[in-house]
């Protein structure tokens, strides 16, 4: 009881095919074929990462960096 077995399914399977044809089964399965691999294309879409960086400027100079080697260095000939 409420098991399904292959016979049910070939069973159903006749059936589908006789009321809606062979060419009718054969469009619809294209047809989710065709959402499937859009959904897939839509997914792989939404995964990649921005690509928008800023640009390093090799002129720019880290003030804080360069404040603290100087400090360093007074403090060294002080002592």
């Amino acid at each position: 009881m409420g098991g399904v077995s292959i016979w049910h399914w070939i069973v159903v399977g006749v059936v589908v095919m006789l009321l809606f044809g062979r060419g009718k089964v054969s469009e619809l399965m294209g047809d989710v074929a065709k959402g499937i691999k859009s959904f897939k294309k839509g997914m792989a879409e939404d995964e990649t990462p921005p690509t928008a960086t800023t640009p390093v400027d090799p002129k720019v100079i880290d003030h804080t960096a360069a404040s603290n080697a100087a400090a360093t260095a007074k403090a060294e000939t002080k002592a």
